[in-house]
């Protein structure tokens, strides 16, 4: 009996930490939980699976005056070895591009104009 009793406290462990887990992994913080009203509007990535990755993200702005840019970009992924992630952010209420070309300039600067460039990049060891 007492071997028992002590395998269901066992168990009753591993179910509370497996529920932690889903839980956490269920519920991480994303760019609309953000102040700003931000949307993700488009995306690039080079094909590139070894050495440097680049990312390049367009990022639609719904309150500028609240917006925490900085807080928005942490959230955007990023890889060691020299990898960059780019996020341009438009005005939601303005013309914002809809696709992304990795080569620089990503987009067409004579049609859309960036509030703000953000960079963020990984570690290089």
């Amino acid at each position: 009996m007492r071997r028992n009793k002590k395998i269901w406290w066992i168990a009753l462990g591993l179910v509370i930490i497996l529920s932690y887990g889903i839980w956490e992994a269920f519920n991480q913080p994303s760019i609309k939980d953000l102040p700003g009203a931000f949307e993700e509007v488009a995306f690039v990535r080079n094909e590139q699976n070894k050495g440097s990755i680049i990312r390049v993200y367009a990022v639609a702005v719904g309150d500028m005056a609240n917006a925490k840019y900085d807080a928005c970009a942490d959230l955007f992924p990023t890889n060691d070895f020299g990898s960059l992630t780019k996020i341009y952010f438009f005005d939601k209420n303005k013309p914002y591009p809809t696709e992304l070309s990795i080569d620089p300039p990503h987009y067409d600067g004579k049609k859309y104009e960036a509030i703000m460039i953000l960079k963020r990049s990984g570690k290089t060891e």
